[in-house]
């Protein structure tokens, strides 16, 4: 009885599927693990939408296909292309990836669709979907070169077009810790991430941190537009200011407003657009102080005054207009303003699904209550840098788990040393999981040297002064 209800299902199924092919006249194919619906769809000349036209959808519910799924995303604009993934049992594995013709439209269907309960209860997430082919590769040893990075990456892994790797602030000699490695496509990428397990590979005999390397946010035109500010990175730690000033007005003096310089990067202001284009034009790739420095448009941050957070030295800060303003952590999840009279209830940070969970601190303490341990007990120290600063690390030590765990990076502001804390006990835990595979997570963002973060070469000394013992 049961085969028999199971196939009039899957004959239900398969004409549904038929009938939506017919009406739309869209192609259907199955191949590698996706069912691809379209891509191009009928009557499509030209070449494919451009990058940010596609959304990812999470948490769909396995017995739900594209008879239901299409006409729900068609409700946000024309799909260019739908790709379903799928089991060898024929249900869909939770997840499928949505191209529009149109980045409006793609903007639409998060607006209209990220939350949305296609079963009672069952609320699908619908984000960017963003095609990354770099890797962040942590913990390199610091007197390898490019060209050697390079050699290495190709021996191990296939499709590497390049390797993007960093001097020393303080000695143009070494590199920072870290490299990127950028391959011919995703799907290469993805299986040397596959490949790159930490705690399981090494180079040349260090063990390294592996991940994505976190995508440039794509900001608007009309906003890119009104920019008169070149962001400068890649400069040496005695770098001044007053160097950068003379340098940048070489070309035209007085042309430059003012320079902020924060440790090996800086903000320069100039004080019409067109000079800053024209400066951009012949500053990137020159040198200062005996190293290259690379120069781009800096990113406006889209808010004259800051809601709330903390700085955030990435690239991206200095506006496009008068006021010096860097990016800061915005809620990216809001959803509803909060109206008079709404009902609020006491919630306990166990009724949360990890999902929803935004920050390596408090996952680790959702993953100690969950287990009814103690909470982790956070040791902060510090050590000075070259160039004075105090560099920041917190030891996690749980007692339920007798372990004591110590981060390989130093830190320039406290919550990030305390993410970064958090984040390495989570995953020598083993209870290290992605808040969600394409949203973006404050986590990693903290885990990339290249954001607040100094590589550290050897940290032998210095982990032997915190656990109490003589190196």
């Amino acid at each position: 009885m049961n085969k028999t209800e199971d196939l009039k299902a899957s004959c239900a199924k398969e004409m549904a599927l038929l009938a939506l092919m017919e009406k739309t006249g869209y192609n259907m194919v199955q191949e590698n693990g996706q069912r691809k619906y379209g891509g191009p769809p009928p009557g499509w000349e030209g070449p494919a939408p451009p990058r940010g036209c596609e959304v990812f959808v999470g948490k769909v519910p396995r017995d739900m296909y594209e008879d239901e799924l299409v006409p729900l995303f068609e409700s946000a604009g024309r799909i260019y292309e739908f790709r379903l993934m799928m089991e060898f049992s024929g249900e869909n594995r939770g997840y499928a990836f949505v191209m529009y013709t149109s980045r409006e439209e793609a903007v639409r269907a998060i607006q209209m669709l990220d939350g949305y309960e296609v079963r009672p209860g069952r609320f699908i997430g619908v984000c960017v979907s963003l095609d990354n082919c770099r890797l962040f590769i942590g913990s390199i040893p610091r007197d390898r070169r490019k060209e050697e990075i390079l050699e290495e990456m190709r021996k191990v892994t296939d499709g590497v077009v390049d390797v993007i790797v960093y001097p020393s602030s303080s000695d143009r000699n070494r590199n920072r810790g870290f490299a990127f490695v950028e391959y011919e496509s995703h799907k290469t990428a993805a299986m040397a991430r596959r490949k790159l397990i930490p705690g399981t590979f090494q180079l040349w005999g260090h063990p390294i941190q592996v991940d994505w390397a976190e995508p440039e946010k794509d900001m608007e035109e009309e906003a890119m537009q009104r920019v008169r500010v070149l962001y400068v990175r890649n400069l040496m730690l005695d770098t001044t200011e007053e160097t950068l000033r003379r340098e940048f007005s070489r070309f035209k003096p007085g042309s430059v407003e003012r320079v902020k310089k924060l440790t090996d990067y800086a903000f320069v202001h100039f004080r019409s657009r067109s000079e800053a284009l024209a400066t951009l034009a012949v500053m990137n790739g020159v040198q200062i102080d005996g190293t290259t420095v690379e120069v781009s448009l800096a990113k406006p941050t889209g808010n004259k005054e800051p809601v709330g957070g903390r700085r955030n030295s990435s690239r991206g800060g200095g506006g496009g207009g008068g006021d010096e303003t860097f990016p800061l952590w915005q809620p990216e999840r809001c959803r509803l303003p909060l109206l008079p009279c709404t009902p609020l209830a006491p919630t306990s940070l166990l009724s949360l699904k990890p999902s929803q969970i935004n920050s390596a601190v408090t996952l680790l303490e959702y993953h100690c209550r969950r287990n009814c341990w103690p909470p982790p007990e956070y040791h902060l120290y510090s050590t000075p840098d070259q160039d004075g600063n105090l560099l920041l690390l917190y030891k996690v030590v749980m007692p339920s788990a007798q372990g004591t765990f110590i981060p390989d990076k130093l830190c320039l502001l406290l919550e990030d040393a305390k993410e970064v804390a958090a984040h390495n006990a989570l995953w020598n835990l083993g209870t290290h999981t992605r808040m969600h595979a394409h949203k973006c997570t404050s986590t990693k963002k903290q885990t990339h040297a290249h954001r607040h973060t100094q590589g550290v070469g050897s940290l032998v000394q210095f982990s032997c002064a915190v656990n109490g013992r003589k190196s």
